[in-house]
């Protein structure tokens, strides 16, 4: 629950202002550019954070692995809460000019360090806490944070968009980045009653810890990196599609944003059930399986997800939102919970997982709307983006087929030895394993 709780609210919070840089930010901070140009420049500020987040890994990841996994994801809630609320208040171009965008994107750049943090932490203390049969389940109860976010994000937006233009431009999209504090003043209530992982505390027993766990990772584990950043496009490529970009595109289009908006937020609702039933699998058959079933329906959909989309027909366009995020997207991100922190021993595994998620972030997340939107612009037709999907599924497939299969891995011994001549270490792991 402390995971769930904690992923919902920073990824609400990262997704109300991917869904305010699709409908609002483009006018509010950047008028002088036109249309088009404004919409990119929205976008790249949205990239920004992913960006940051790598750095937030590499930081959150250092203590975590040698201090406590608990109080980087409070100090994570924390930094992600105060990033949102300042947004809330910024003031827009109108008033304060060119400052304005400076000071929205020195907000955002503190969201992304604070993701950066939170996604590692969060999936190692629910997989860490796990019985061994079931870590992928566990492991889909912070990924189910990304959908609920969504759908709280998307759901807010929904209603505060039915204000006049005005309105909405003036202060109606300030209101779901303040009601952001509410969420963080919750999180943080539950947040701070959990204990460290028992494979974390035997890190701590035997004093195993690593001095610079980010140096060690790419230093011993630089495949695994590869590996889990490579495992992540098939999953994020099309998912941020589906949720910033198709906001754009179907209002080009001529699709309601209403149409739009609902499609995303019941398709995310769907989603937040057929996930843990796919990590149920994961559980039950291999991560790998899944992960390659996930990536090979991503290739089948690319062409049919613009071929709804394009008929601006309510059921079709809410079939294509189905079919990217309850079956492909849960298939191919559920299980990545368990599967890249797996790639990892124990005292690498918060900077492991956090560095090979957020580089997946950097590549395969981060350019989605902005190369969508000038892909568009280049070619006037969305094959270029079917393909763009397709590329993303094939390059997840190869990875996962690359990598072995971590089912049956006993994380909790999954660690390196005492530094030779160290007699204090062996000590301690000869008496905790006492």
């Amino acid at each position: 629950m402390a995971s769930l709780i904690g992923t919902t609210i920073e990824f609400y919070d990262f997704f109300i202002f991917g869904t305010a840089a699709a409908l609002v930010f483009g006018k509010l901070f950047f008028p002088d550019l036109n249309p088009l140009a404004g919409t990119l420049a929205a976008f790249a500020t949205f990239g920004v954070a992913f960006a940051a987040r790598p750095l937030g890994a590499v930081i959150f990841g250092h203590f975590g692995d040698r201090l406590s996994r608990k109080r980087m994801l409070v100090t994570s809630l924390l930094m992600m809460g105060l990033g949102t609320i300042a947004i809330g208040l910024l003031p827009t171009y109108a008033h304060v000019g060119i400052l304005a965008p400076v000071l929205l994107v020195l907000c955002r750049l503190l969201q992304g360090l604070a993701l950066g943090g939170e996604w590692g932490g969060a999936v190692l203390m629910a997989v860490e806490h796990a019985p061994a049969n079931r870590r992928a389940f566990y492991g889909s109860w912070p990924q189910i944070g990304v959908p609920l976010g969504l759908v709280l994000a998307t759901g807010l937006f929904y209603l505060i968009q039915q204000l006049p233009e005005a309105q909405l431009e003036s202060w109606g999209w300030r209101v779901p980045f303040l009601a952001s504090g509410l969420l963080v003043a919750v999180g943080l209530y539950i947040r701070l009653k959990i204990e460290d992982s028992p494979a974390f505390k035997k890190i701590k027993a035997t004093r195993q810890e690593e001095r610079f766990p980010a140096a060690t990772v790419f230093r011993e584990d630089g495949p695994s990196v590869l590996l889990g950043a490579l495992s992540v496009a098939a999953a994020n490529v099309p998912f941020y599609m589906a949720t910033v970009f198709a906001l754009t595109y179907g209002v080009d289009e001529g699709v309601s944003r209403n149409t739009v908006l609902g499609a995303v937020c019941i398709a995310s609702l769907i989603q937040m059930f057929t996930m843990p039933l796919a990590t149920g699998l994961c559980d039950k058959f291999g991560r790998r399986p899944v992960l390659l079933t996930g990536c090979a329906l991503t290739v089948l959909m690319g062409f049919p997800f613009f071929w709804l989309l394009d008929t601006h027909n309510t059921a079709a366009i809410y079939l294509a939102l189905i079919i990217a995020l309850p079956l492909c997207h849960a298939l191919s991100y559920g299980p990545q919970a368990s599967f890249i922190p797996e790639l990892f021993p124990t005292q690498l595994r918060y900077s492991g997982a956090g560095i090979a998620y957020t580089l997946g972030g950097l590549l395969f997340s981060a350019p989605v709307p902005f190369v969508a939107t000038a892909l568009l612009d280049r070619f006037e037709g969305a094959s270029p983006l079917a393909l763009y999907i397709m590329v993303a599924g094939v390059l997840t497939f190869v990875a996962v087929a690359i990598a072995r299969e971590t089912r049956q891995d006993d994380i909790a011994w999954s660690t390196r030895p005492a530094p030779p001549g160290d007699p204090r270490a062996a000590a301690a792991l000869v008496a905790y394993d006492a």
